[in-house]
């Protein structure tokens, strides 16, 4: 059989599949609204470029429950806060697994990882493993110091600038990865003096960035299996050869601790900790093997730095577009702190509007604009519609958080709004407020929520307190380039480039810690 006849072929088993489906089920109860889909691939042309931005429409036409039929899979979208908390509260033992998906199976190891592992023994212990080593408030105080470090090398390599504009979002990206790699390993992954990173950094970088834009593609493949083999987009193509370049990195970290002796004696970092569960099984998952650990990696050292990255930077775009907030902010840190010491954690607590100028960049800005898919395990009903077994579920995070029916002026950048005594005061990140969920909510909440929020807070609340901000010579606050370039999470579409001026006493630049 030829090529094209092959196509011609598995397009008409395709067309009896979408047939099927679309006039053959009928359901005890009417599936949510949603756009009539198209023959075969469905809504998939509804998504366009920034699925995201599409999908929200969608729901202010539709409503907040939406329905898709993308391909062949129902896929369900809440939009509302209040639909939300039907998903993630009320009904999330039901969707607490992740559906199959091309990312999972050609990047993270098919599915060995954290992030898309089936909820379930294997997914329990590697979340336990992640809670007690790396993520528990003990494990996190230990660990102050490295991230108080790293940001000392950053504010350092900032106060030394030249003169040409430097590229805050790889600066940041080096310092978040360090910092996370010295608890993870034991080691920085990227040395340098000068806290500036090297190209090593910058194709580390790069290689993030990628997993994260093809893991946020709709995969044609992923939804019309098949279709699968001819990998239309060529994204599984992509993957693999991502995934070849990320095992070689992490073959080279896991040979390189092993020679070096990390897995014996004291667990002082995590993979130590992880080498020594290949030996000793831990409760009822058993024993790790190499492919999970490097898994584990792959989750911690994709999701845990650019997400932090990314949100910094989106940060203090925010505030060099607004000069009297970010006056503000300074006055706080002066008034608290002063300006013969670099803020600590400690001080955090004290720091009211700092707190609220992050909330509003969370809400503004959510590292994961579309929550990472979920599936039903089994036939539900939500506000009245039936919602069928194997249905895909997406949270649009970023519509959730920009409803006019919550949020007054919601496309104003305004932290007022958290302050105590304010209508929103009350309202909190970590998942039980529906309304403002950057990390996610329920039994698949992200794992690293708590080391994200303070690595955020205490790198913002240090360069802001560190620095005037200055855009290059013909770019003004007001003309910023404030445009998102889509990907599984929310990146910058043009990298924030600036001039730093140092705001304090010139010895604190110079009083850092040398890292271990």
């Amino acid at each position: 059989m030829t090529p094209l006849a092959l196509v011609a072929l598995t397009s008409f088993v395709a067309f009896l599949i979408y047939f099927f489906l679309n006039f053959s089920n009928r359901y005890p109860r009417p599936l949510p609204p949603g756009p009539k889909p198209w023959p075969i691939i469905g809504n998939l042309p509804h998504l366009g470029p920034v699925p995201h931005h599409t999908i929200a429409a969608l729901a202010r036409v539709y409503g907040p429950l939406l329905h898709l039929r993308l391909g062949s899979v129902h896929v369900v979208v809440a939009a509302s806060a209040s639909v939300a908390s039907q998903f993630l509260k009320t009904h999330d033992a039901n969707f607490s697994s992740r559906p199959p998906n091309s990312g999972a199976k050609h990047i993270a190891y098919n599915y060995h990882d954290l992030v898309f592992a089936p909820y379930g023994p294997r997914w329990r212990l590697l979340r336990k493993i992640c809670s007690v080593h790396l993520f528990s408030g003990k494990a996190l105080d230990d660990f102050r110091h490295v991230r108080q470090e790293e940001v000392a090398v950053l504010t350092r390599a900032l106060s030394r600038s030249g003169t040409s504009p430097l590229n805050v979002g790889q600066l940041l990206n080096v310092c978040t990865t360090n910092a996370l790699a010295r608890v993870m390993l034991g080691r920085r992954v990227f040395e340098s003096d000068d806290g500036t990173g090297n190209r090593k950094s910058d194709e580390f970088k790069e290689m993030v960035v990628e997993i994260m834009v093809l893991a946020g593609v709709f995969n044609i493949g992923d939804f019309v299996p098949s279709l699968e083999w001819l990998d239309l987009q060529g994204v599984a193509a992509k993957m693999k050869k991502l995934h070849a370049r990320f095992d070689a990195f992490l073959n080279k970290i896991l040979e390189e601790h092993k020679v070096k002796g990390g897995g014996s004696g004291r667990h002082t970092d995590l993979l130590s900790t992880l080498l020594s569960l290949k030996e000793d099984a831990d409760g009822e998952g058993g024993k790790l093997t190499d492919t999970e650990i490097k898994a584990l990696l792959l989750n911690l050292f994709t999701a845990g730095t650019d997400t932090s990255s990314s949100t910094v930077e989106w940060a203090l775009a925010e505030l060099i577009r607004h000069p009297d907030v970010l006056a503000r902010v300074q006055q706080e840190l002066d008034s608290v702190v002063g300006k013969d010491r670099l803020v600590t954690e400690s001080d955090i607590a004290q720091l009211t509007f700092l707190q609220a100028v992050m909330k509003e960049t969370f809400r503004l800005h959510p590292s994961t604009p579309l929550s990472l898919p979920r599936i039903a395990a089994e036939n539900c009903e939500i506000n009245g519609f039936f919602i069928p077994k194997g249905s895909t579920l997406l949270v649009n995070v970023w519509a959730i958080a920009r409803d006019p029916a919550v949020w007054p002026e919601p496309l104003k950048f305004r932290p007022e709004r958290f302050l105590p005594g304010s209508e929103h005061a009350h309202v909190d990140v970590r998942g039980n407020d529906f309304e403002l969920m950057p990390f996610g909510a329920g039994r698949r909440i992200c794992a690293g929520m708590s080391w994200g929020l303070r690595m955020v807070l205490f790198l913002t609340a240090t360069l802001v307190q560190a620095f005037d901000w200055v855009l290059p010579e013909g770019q003004t606050p007001e003309n910023l380039n404030m445009e998102e370039a889509y990907g599984l999470t929310l990146q910058r579409a043009v990298p924030l480039l600036v001039h730093t001026r140092p705001r304090l006493a010139p010895h604190v630049y110079c009083a850092t810690s040398t890292a271990q």
